[in-house]
């Protein structure tokens, strides 16, 4: 397949995306940043690069399965019939494997990617990501934690259940991207709350109910775009006396009230006003969700960035394209995933451990330089396939690979290329697309996914029987009484839905404990489709070139709003005059 390209204008190119066929642009600064790292320019497009290094993640599928060394029963998050062994934390840190028993001489006669397949699918892999943490064993990528339970992507953090993306938190249930908040639930994209609930966009807010974008406001029900407030009432100003007994004839505790306030706070968020990006104390910067950054373009949810282009959950890096999940320290980094601290040069790798640099196609190595096509080395330098070299051998052969891989590339399924520069082909992935963090981003359906050709698995067949629905579970959570911990309750969505449903849940004592003590009525839905319905409140990580909507003003800006969102989106400008 050949890659066609047109000179849209003396600084930049245009060229088609060999995954999706749509056209996409390379800038001179790209060239340059590509020129810098001596990679080639990407023949995938920003979107489908994310996708990619999104589906080699996958933070929420856990199964059971026992550690392939010291047969204790574990959670992995690969799959139980995975054809490489997986260890649990002790055994894979220990002695008992050595990652050179695995190495493999450079074959020229095949394809670069069938040899690390083959490298990939013998050495063992970490269950999941859990350091310095207890009483954490149902959840993944938690550094410092206690009482973690199904979450996943939690630092400093206690007692968290069902959310994704907590920092310095105490007492989280269903909430997602939020820092140093405490006795909160379903909150997305909060700091500093205490005792809020069902809420997006909100700084320093406490004892508050669906608040749309507020910031320092407390006792606030279903307001939107306030600041400094107190005692405001579906966005009308009243005494302490008033709003309390306004609040205490909601009766909270009430389920059907509760479905009844939801879809009113879901009008309100699309009626209120939003800033064309929450980006803060930043220079020369686009995305969303950003925070004292520096000439970084199409960045999501990162801080502390600089020279920066398609990043995602990203922290102090700078002079990198294509990353996600990784930072404190790292530079120079390209279509890297899933990585440690301070990494420099790391290309098309994932799952790095600590500081790293010279690394290539390598994935869950550490401390270790002059890597390439490796995978579980620790401390090591000038390795290729697991397969220890010198200094003068490695860098004799290394550019014989390089041009190995573009004179044989690995063609893939519907006859994706790849050659150097590439990062690991969807279907070698051991994760299914259906399983992975890329079906967040973009949800398919089976036949989607098989039709692209990328991993799908059937959900593993339940072993439980539901022993009520969540139908009979009572309104009023103050008639839920403890036998509801005994129960297997049914999920209204039966997995017939995208969102990795389970089809059936239960209630946990803490749960239990926590929505009594605020009134707030029992969950219907499973963890993961309540994680979905969070994920409506997230804005896609990609930018549409928009208008600002106030009349009068001609102001234009990147956005990750759609043109079709029903949203009223004002500029920096416009937003300001009018919330402050």
């Amino acid at each position: 397949m050949k890659q066609e390209t047109k000179t849209h204008s003396k600084n930049s190119v245009s060229t088609n995306c060999q995954n999706c066929k749509k056209d996409f642009t390379i800038e001179p600064d790209d060239f340059s940043f590509y020129e810098k790292i001596k990679a080639p320019p990407p023949t995938f497009c920003p979107e489908c690069r994310q996708i990619r290094r999104y589906a080699w993640r996958n933070e929420r599928s856990l199964f059971k399965t026992t550690c392939g060394n010291c047969q204790k029963n574990i959670f992995s998050a690969y799959p139980t019939a995975s054809i490489f062994p997986v260890f649990c934390r002790e055994c894979w840190l220990s002695d008992a494997w050595d990652p050179f028993s695995y190495a493999q001489d450079y074959d020229f006669s095949k394809p670069f990617f069938e040899q690390f397949k083959k490298l990939f699918d013998k050495v063992p892999r970490l269950h999941l990501f859990q350091a310095n943490s207890t009483n954490s064993d149902y959840s993944n990528i938690i550094r410092d934690c206690k009482n973690v339970y199904l979450s996943y992507s939690v630092v400093i953090a206690e007692d968290v259940h069902y959310s994704k993306n907590i920092d310095h938190s105490r007492q989280i249930f269903d909430s997602l991207c939020i820092d140093a908040c405490e006795r909160c639930a379903y909150l997305v994209y909060g700091a500093n709350n205490y005792d809020t609930f069902y809420s997006v966009y909100t700084r320093t807010c406490l004892n508050s109910y669906f608040l749309f974008d507020c910031v320092n406001c407390s006792n606030c029900f279903m307001s939107s775009n306030l600041r400094n407030k107190q005692y405001v009432f579906r966005n009308e100003q009243y005494s302490k006396e008033e709003y309390e007994k306004l609040i205490k004839e909601k009766n909270l505790g009430s389920y059907k009230i509760f479905e009844e306030l939801i879809k009113e706070f879901d009008n309100l968020t699309q009626t209120s006003i939003h800033k064309y990006a929450d980006i803060i104390k930043s220079t020369n910067a686009t995305g969303h969700a950003l925070a004292n950054v520096k000439n970084a373009h199409s960045c999501f949810e990162a801080y502390d960035m600089e020279n920066v282009k398609w990043t995602s959950r990203c922290f102090a890096i700078k002079d990198s394209y294509d990353v996600n999940n990784t930072g404190l320290g790292s530079e120079l980094c390209y279509e890297y995933t899933s990585g440690g601290t301070t990494m420099s040069k790391v290309l098309f790798s994932l799952a790095l451990l600590s500081a790293s640099s010279e690394l290539y196609y390598s994935g869950w190595c550490g401390g270790s330089s002059n890597l390439f096509g490796c995978f579980g080395i620790r401390n090591k330098q000038y390795c290729i396939l697991n397969k220890q070299y010198t200094k003068e051998e490695y860098e004799e052969i290394l550019p014989k690979i390089i041009e190995h891989m573009n004179s044989m590339p690995y063609v893939g399924a519907n006859g994706r290329i790849y050659k150097f520069g590439e990062f690991f082909p969807f279907e070698l992935s051991p994760f299914a697309y259906n399983e992975s963090d890329a079906q967040e981003l973009s949800p398919l359906s089976e036949e989607e996914i098989k039709n692209k050709r990328y991993n799908f698995r059937e959900a593993e067949e339940k072993k439980y029987e539901i022993t009520k629905s969540s139908e009979d579970i009572p309104d009023l959570i103050e008639d839920v009484e403890d036998e509801i911990l005994k129960e297997i309750i049914s999920c209204p969505h039966k997995g017939e839905c995208l969102h990795q449903c389970t089809t059936a849940f239960r209630i946990t004592e803490e749960e239990l404990k926590f929505y009594k003590t605020h009134n707030l009525p029992l969950p219907r839905f499973c963890p993961n489709c309540r994680h979905y319905k969070r994920l409506e409140y997230r804005n896609p990580w990609k930018l549409w070139h928009r208008k600002c909507m106030k009349e009068e003003c001609y102001n234009e800006f990147e956005t990750s709003y759609a043109p079709e969102r029903p949203e009223i989106v004002y500029c920096e400008k416009c937003y300001q005059q009018e919330v402050y």
